[in-house]
């Protein structure tokens, strides 16, 4: 899929990933393009209206003296919001969190010290197929190619070590240092992010973004992606030889896998659950992606501590389509999931494999389930089978509402609260498994990054998700442990304006830690949140906290956050016992704790 767009008198570098050195004719060459392109048309107001016009309107930054007359030239674009963050691992996680609604995110840091902190978040996005652009203020362009030492390095004249970091976690690679040729770097890096739906990292000399080019014309040469296209023939034959084989099948099931983002294919899942009346399910990291008002839904498939009946009726199938899964000792409860390859049909974003067997390239999810719904014949045998075994799950004990308050009720409580105009983001801990027992309304949004499982990720992740859809309501479930990693963007919601309600859940450590492997290393000075949160707003701005310690002032405080300070970032502090764990943690922390210790294999 290649773009059309191409640049006015730009040069062809022979590596368009690192770009051309610049000397003293590079030099001269800017100098002399600054007389006939009109003021506006720099090179950092040609990236701030690509970023527009891919659907960015807000980046999240940090800056350096690096990166500083690019931010100069990114927010003299009217329709691009700079969202200052307090750090730039932040400010990826706040990327991050934006791509998951917008489609597309961007950062942008200064060089080196800002790079290799953003890197972690840049990672996490590479994990979950979330095309983020990381844009990094470069050095000048004369001290490429001397013997110099820049501050912000390692003290090498080297400068390749960021770079050389970067080319293991995004897909595209551009070093500009070369006005003659920026203009085709930044639009194949920012094409191939889209293509891709993968990281990106663009790195600009900071002596380049205000000068003026005629390759950076007011109204750029559109975009135009081609897309993406399945092999007609083998389309066809993986939809026939699937068709075959599951409408042979005696009770399959449909298990929707992370992976439909990427494809954007979750309108086509649910056409052939439509279809085909199969029993259907979602994988923990698809929660979101595969609706659960759907009249087959069971639940999520995640073996012994997903959704009861679900992982009977999933694992007891003659056969399966798994849509877009990620199989890894995580989604797997330490590889513990009974599932056969032999019975499986694995639908990947670009290929498809039956039953262990032929596998079609150059197929798209898309297309192939869209297909595959003409020819299956309705089958409900698993889903009548599902509702013949299903007891209702018991009830949660009734307490006194002024004894200390357990998770299990103060999640009853955030079920109620959920609504199409809400969104849930999980922290990596024992909110994964709570937030997953959640039923979401329709259109309800739902995040959490389990591939990566980066603890600190939702703080970040909440600013951009946020940021990005306004007229949703976030409310994000953080541990004390995951908050103190990346605190600081509080204020940055403050500042923004944000009406998220956060529950910050304090049980005193890193539980889900302590449920794999305890040490005293799990345990973690305690802060007085709700206090800390007061000090970042320090007045200014609309925030309002409390602290919980019982169903009766849980209560109140949720009447107020709904109610009078439905307005205003709302920081709900809720105490609960170190050992208030939920059930499939404990399962899973087990589990997960044999995977690891398992011994060398012979040799």
């Amino acid at each position: 899929m290649d773009t059309v767009l191409s640049s006015i008198h730009a040069c062809k570098p022979d590596n368009t990933n690192v770009g051309c050195p610049a000397g003293s004719g590079a030099v001269s060459a800017i100098q002399t393009s600054s007389f006939y392109a009109p003021p506006e048309a720099t090179l950092g107001r040609h990236l701030a209206r690509r970023l527009v016009e891919i659907g960015v309107e807000d980046v999240f930054s940090v800056p350096g003296d690096f990166n500083l007359t690019l931010l100069d030239h990114l927010i003299a674009e009217p329709r691009l919001r700079n969202i200052g963050c307090c750090n730039e691992l932040n400010a990826g996680y706040a990327a991050d969190g934006y791509a998951r609604q917008r489609g597309v995110g961007a950062c942008a840091v200064t060089f080196t010290v800002g790079g290799l902190s953003v890197l972690n978040a840049v990672a996490g996005a590479y994990s979950e197929n979330l095309p983020v652009i990381c844009i990094v203020g470069g050095p000048n362009t004369n001290d490429y190619g001397t013997n110099r030492i820049l501050h912000h390095t390692i003290g090498l004249p080297d400068f390749s070590q960021e770079l050389r970091c970067f080319q293991t976690v995004t897909c595209y690679q551009a070093v500009v240092n070369n006005i003659e040729d920026a203009h085709e770097q930044i639009d194949t890096a920012i094409t191939t992010a889209l293509k891709e739906s993968k990281p990106v990292y663009i790195s600009i000399s900071c002596n380049l973004p205000a000068i003026p080019h005629p390759t950076f014309v007011i109204d750029p040469i559109p975009f135009s992606i081609s897309p993406r296209l399945s092999n007609e023939s083998g389309l066809k034959a993986a939809v026939d030889a699937a068709a075959a084989f599951l409408n042979k099948s005696v009770k399959p099931v449909l298990v929707g896998g992370p992976k439909l983002r990427v494809a954007k294919a979750s309108g086509a899942f649910v056409e052939l659950a439509d279809a085909c009346g199969y029993a259907l399910a979602a994988m923990p990291s698809a929660k979101g992606l595969v609706p659960e008002h759907h009249a087959h839904f069971m639940g999520t498939y995640w073996g012994a501590v997903g959704t009861h009946f679900c992982g009977e009726i999933v694992e007891s199938a003659d056969a399966y389509i798994f849509a877009g899964p990620i199989f890894n000792d995580y989604s797997s409860v330490g590889y513990s999931l009974l599932v056969k390859k032999e019975k499986a049909i694995i639908v990947h974003p670009d290929h498809v494999v039956v039953a262990n067997g032929p596998a079609f390239g150059c197929v798209m999810m898309n297309d192939f389930l869209k297909e595959l719904a003409k020819k299956l014949d309705k089958n409900t045998t698993a889903f009548e089978n599902y509702k013949r075994i299903y007891v209702k799950e018991g009830e949660v004990p009734k307490c006194d509402p002024s004894e200390p308050l357990r998770v299990n009720v103060l999640f009853q409580h955030i079920q109620k609260m959920l609504s199409g105009d809400t969104a849930v983001i999980a922290e990596t801990g024992d909110s994964w498994f709570n937030c997953q027992k959640l039923k979401l309304p329709e259109g309800c949004g739902y995040e959490f990054q389990m591939q990566y499982g980066s603890i600190g990720w939702s703080v970040g992740a909440t600013l951009g998700y946020a940021q990005s859809v306004p007229k949703k309501r976030v409310i994000a479930c953080i541990g004390d442990g995951s908050f103190q990693v990346t605190a600081q963007d509080i204020t940055t919601m403050i500042r923004c304006e944000q009406k998220t309600i956060i529950f910050l859940i304090n049980n005193g450590g890193y539980t889900i830690e302590v449920e794999i492997h305890d040490g005293p290393y799990n345990v973690i000075k305690n802060w007085n949140y709700t206090g800390l949160v007061d000090a970042m707003c320090n007045g200014e701005g609309n925030c309002w906290t409390t602290k919980v310690t019982c169903e009766q002032e849980l209560i109140v405080a949720l009447e107020k956050a709904n109610g009078e300070k439905r307005d205003c970032l709302c920081f709900i502090e809720v105490i609960v016992h170190k050992d208030d764990t939920s059930k499939e943690l404990l399962e899973w922390g087990s589990r997960v704790c044999a995977a690891n210790g398992r011994p060398p294999n012979p040799q």
